[in-house]
């Protein structure tokens, strides 16, 4: 989280409960990915708590190491795959389907890509006016190309899908992204993955609502089977 230690890991707490409570929302295993991703962000607040604390002190320089990488890992490498494949396991519809495995696929390959760069590259996170800034020696070049693609492969898939209110949460991380894009732009990994992390709450409510019509389905069939 951009602001301490203690908020890291206050957040990181809650963001897991929330994430714990909207596991017990699953109902069906094509829901058990997309239903994990709170917890999946509450767990990322939790390394970067850890590298809060680590960051001034360098004997503590292994433990940094792994909170690091802990965190752009699950950033950079399972985030963009994360999204599309959870969409993807939830679609009916077959057209939807084909164009989501597209958008995989692209998931995918920059998820391979980030994680290339971390194994070849430094990384060096420093605390800036009480943000996390991960300053890393990947290629310039690719760096605007790599980040359009993140956003393809992490937004639009909520867009194209046919489960109700992906698309609120898909409208609510674009704007997220752009906030953080025009204030926070030096932070950007950082305080895009606490707003998306705070976003994800709503993934409770889409599968809180699931599930309620879904019981209500059922007690409508039973009742038919009574008749």
């Amino acid at each position: 989280m951009c602001f301490s230690a203690g908020a890291s890991f206050a957040g990181g707490v809650v963001i897991s409960a929330v994430g714990v409570a909207t596991l017990m929302k699953v109902h069906k295993p094509s829901q058990l990915v997309f239903g994990s991703i709170p917890l999946f962000f509450g767990i990322q607040q939790i390394a970067e708590g850890f590298l809060w604390m680590t960051l001034p002190d360098p004997e503590y320089i292994a433990l940094q190491k792994i909170s690091t990488y802990w965190f752009l890992i699950m950033a950079d490498v399972i985030w963009p795959v994360m999204i599309p494949l959870s969409v993807l396991m939830m679609e009916e519809n077959s057209k939807r389907r084909k164009t989501l495995k597209v958008f995989l696929g692209i998931g995918l390959i920059l998820g391979f890509y980030y994680g290339a760069c971390l194994a070849m590259f430094d990384v060096r996170p420093q605390i800036v006016s009480f943000h996390v800034q991960y300053n890393t020696d990947f290629p310039v070049s690719l760096s605007y190309p790599a980040f359009f693609v993140y956003l393809l492969a992490t937004i639009t898939p909520l867009f194209l899908s046919s489960i109700r209110r992906t698309q609120l949460l898909g409208m609510l991380m674009f704007i997220s992204c752009l906030i953080t894009g025009i204030f926070f732009s030096q932070f950007l990994t950082s305080v895009w993955c606490f707003f998306a992390a705070l976003i994800s709450g709503v993934i409770y409510w889409i599968l809180s609502d699931s599930k309620k019509e879904f019981n209500l389905n059922k007690l409508i069939l039973a009742k038919i089977r009574i008749k």
